[in-house]
């Protein structure tokens, strides 16, 4: 082999080892501080979900729809039914999301809806969904260390009554009406 050929494979073994190295660094770090806590994405949530700034256009797509003569099979909120899901212990404690009949997701995954920073918790660790009925409930997608409800380790999905303690990892989550 001449000299060039012998020259350009090393530094393409150099640049393969460097592109390891740094995403070997990546994924440690990742592992020792976790996923970053957006605060303001989780208030932007907990707003439009309340009917802060971003219901707007909801509501003007719902008026639309209205003027049309289109019907939307949405599941009506019973009276005193659970209208809000909390964060109660953990380090997002405080955090608030609506309940409007849509799955909530839970784990270290970026695309959760309450993302958890939580060693504990699996990258796509439970939902909290309504049933046919309009109960919620809530289900473990197959987590390492468990989702437990009111101190009971979750194998099949089970209905959530309001004040229920959901606890992953060190996060415990409550219905609240």
């Amino acid at each position: 082999m001449s000299e060039l050929t012998l020259t350009v494979m090393r530094l393409g073994f150099l640049a393969v080892l460097w592109l390891f190295v740094i995403v070997a660094v990546q994924v440690i770090r990742s592992d020792l501080f976790g996923t970053k806590v957006n605060p303001r994405s989780s208030r932007r949530t907990a707003a439009a979900a309340t009917g802060g700034p971003g219901r707007a256009p909801q509501a003007a797509q719902s008026q639309q729809s209205q003027q049309t003569g289109a019907t939307q099979a949405q599941p009506r909120q019973r009276r005193g039914a659970p209208t809000q899901l909390v964060v109660v212990q953990g380090s997002l404690a405080g955090t608030t999301v609506a309940l409007q009949g849509q799955t909530i997701t839970l784990g270290r995954a970026h695309d959760s809806t309450i993302v958890l920073d939580d060693d504990y918790a699996s990258s796509r660790h439970a939902r909290i969904y309504p049933d046919q009925t309009g109960q919620w409930t809530v289900e473990d997608l197959g987590s390492t260390n468990g989702t437990y409800l009111d101190r009971q380790r979750l194998t099949v999905p089970m209905p959530l009554q309001p004040g229920m303690p959901i606890r992953i990892g060190r996060t415990v989550i409550e219905l609240r009406k």
